[in-house]
């Protein structure tokens, strides 16, 4: 193993680990030990994927851009599963985690391009690092977060 890749690596963690822990946290997995897994797989993606990082986006983009494929990989993986019985749900929960829950679940539902484009903006990236993830313009991401924004609006209203 090239000690040098291996040092670049553990920086460029080091940089990121925060970001990433809370990307696997935010894909609501129902056990610690799915966000620990999941955890687990970005990293593998990470170090697999780690020499073919060219540094035409920033380094933080493509962290964002791999662990977010990977996290849609394996959620689309374990939707495909059969399911079991649903874990139970708190009876006490705040209204503030009900209210994130449903806007994620929405978020979610988006799909696609859209749905990433929408949580990377609420993950707090700007409009031309969204656009630099998938080679857009920022102003295609404007408009696309413009129509998120006013479709889960409608669905939010919609439910209540």
């Amino acid at each position: 193993m090239d000690s040098n890749r291996e040092i670049a690596f553990n920086q460029l963690l080091s940089r990121h680990r925060n970001m990433l822990w809370q990307m696997c946290q935010d894909y609501r997995y129902s056990a610690a030990w799915e966000v620990e897994d999941a955890f687990q797989e970005v990293l593998i993606v990470l170090w697999r994927d780690f020499e073919q990082f060219e540094g035409r986006s920033s380094e933080k983009t493509w962290v964002y851009r791999v662990a977010t494929n990977t996290l849609m990989m394996l959620k689309r993986k374990i939707s495909n599963q059969p399911q079991g019985e649903a874990p139970a749900q708190e009876d006490s929960a705040a209204p503030d985690t009900e209210n994130y829950n449903l806007l994620m679940q929405l978020v979610d539902n988006l799909g696609g391009k859209d749905s990433q484009i929408v949580h990377a903006y609420l993950d707090g990236f700007e409009y031309k690092e969204i656009a630099e993830m998938h080679n857009m313009n920022e102003g295609a991401v404007a408009m696309r977060i413009s129509r998120a924004k006013k479709k889960l609006r409608k669905q939010y209203s919609d439910l209540l």
